[in-house]
């Protein structure tokens, strides 16, 4: 059980307002952004704005805090998530909204940096369970974000991003003074000559952090095409509205809480990182190819539930394979290219899911096949890599990397 004090609840906190704020966005941000006459292609460009934004500067944050420490860029993004949602509720032209967004995404490097937070203050035997206390957050900040952004919307248009803007601001007066530096100043002053995400790829001798960030890739590819199309396909296909598919959303929030922040670590200690890896591509990728063909609602939420359990045991260790990697000078950097490949999968994955799923428009009983399948064949690509992975045990040496000296990057 973990102290109150502990560095881990004081970062679970932090993630869990900051994922309630960006929650808090998801259901009224299309709607806001139609006052300004944006058409529904303009909105899924702004809302891929975030990302764009997030996968050019997370890699940049993440080397940031190898240098400068976690601390002062947690404060930063915090800092800059609460101007963007505040120029959102004073935005009175759609090119602001774009600014907003902008805004948030660049300095939206704090789930980078809490994990290399979390790598700093956690043995490797337990990173994968520190990792389950971010999804978690997201899980719960998933759960209350929407629903308050639905009732701070009753107040007026604006008042959800306002509120926002406030909770981010005492989030990051909060983290200033309860968050102490977890990277020693031992490994802030080697940033400089530490090497490149590239020359660590190399000099990994197993080659475990290629796959491991090839598998997160086209795991989060499949997952936002699933995401993004979640809704239309249990609307056409069920007849749910907004209120039963928020329902469901708050149903899989509560799972994957439970399984990341309660169940995790004993599942970690008991079949290790690489078999819940697999197993958790495994389970997705057949939810996948099984939601399609859903004909009742009652093989809806299994397969749903398949999907949730699978992303909850697959994202987490695969995040704490890439840490368990390398040295803990680099943790910053490497984690950061996790989240910009992420990044650049959450744009790619939308962009397709609704391209395909335009193709199932005319046949209803096909409704959701195209990207469905789709997405299941790439979770196979996924699922290879996750086999091929070969963690490096407590007893292998450490990397060397050219010119470097020698590094403890743990493949």
């Amino acid at each position: 059980m973990l102290d109150s004090r502990s560095p881990l609840v004081i970062i679970f906190i932090t993630i869990f307002i900051d994922l309630i704020g960006f929650g808090i966005v998801i259901p009224v941000l299309p709607l806001y952004a139609e006052r300004f006459g944006a058409s529904e292609a303009v909105i899924g460009i702004l809302i891929a704005v975030y990302s764009a934004m997030q996968f050019i500067f997370a890699p940049i944050l993440g080397k940031l805090s190898d240098r400068v420490g976690r601390r002062p860029v947690l404060l930063v993004s915090l800092i800059g998530s609460s101007m963007g949602f505040l120029l959102m509720g004073f935005a009175d032209a759609l090119w602001l909204l774009f600014v907003a967004r902008a805004i948030d995404g660049i300095t939206g490097g704090n789930i980078s940096t809490a994990q290399a937070y979390i790598a700093d203050v956690t043995p490797p035997d337990q990173r994968s369970r520190g990792m389950g206390l971010i999804g978690a957050a997201f899980g719960l900040g998933f759960i209350f974000g929407p629903a308050i952004g639905g009732a701070m919307s009753l107040i007026s248009p604006a008042a959800p991003f306002f509120f926002a803007a406030a909770l981010a601001a005492v989030n990051a007066t909060a983290l200033y003074f309860r968050l102490p530096e977890s990277l020693s100043a031992e490994h802030r002053s080697q940033a400089r000559e530490r090497p490149s995400v590239v020359q660590i790829l190399k000099a990994t001798e197993n080659r475990t952090l290629m796959p491991v960030m090839a598998a997160y890739f086209f795991a989060t590819v499949a997952f936002g095409l699933l995401t993004s199309t979640y809704a239309l396909f249990a609307n056409h296909r069920f007849n749910f509205d907004a209120t039963h598919t928020g329902y469901m959303f708050a149903y899989l929030g509560v799972l994957g809480a439970v399984i990341q922040g309660g169940l995790l670590g004993r599942l970690v200690k008991t079949f290790g990182d690489k078999s819940l890896a697999v197993s958790g591509t495994a389970l997705l990728a057949a939810s996948m190819f099984a939601l399609p063909v859903s004909a009742t609602l009652t093989m809806l939420i299994i397969t749903s539930t398949g999907i949730a359990i699978g992303n909850s045991l697959m994202t987490p260790t695969l995040n704490g394979l890439a840490s368990n990697s390398v040295d803990a000078a680099n943790q910053g950097r490497v984690l950061g290219a996790m989240s910009a490949v992420a990044s650049l999968a959450r744009i790619i994955g939308p962009a397709t899911g609704g391209w395909l799923l335009s193709r199932d428009a005319g046949n209803i009983s096909h409704y959701g096949r195209s990207p469905y399948w789709t997405g299941g064949a790439i979770m196979i690509i996924a699922l290879g890599l996750a086999l091929v992975l070969q963690p490096r045990s407590a007893s292998e040496k450490p990397a060397t990397v050219e010119g470097q000296g020698t590094q403890d990057v743990r493949g």
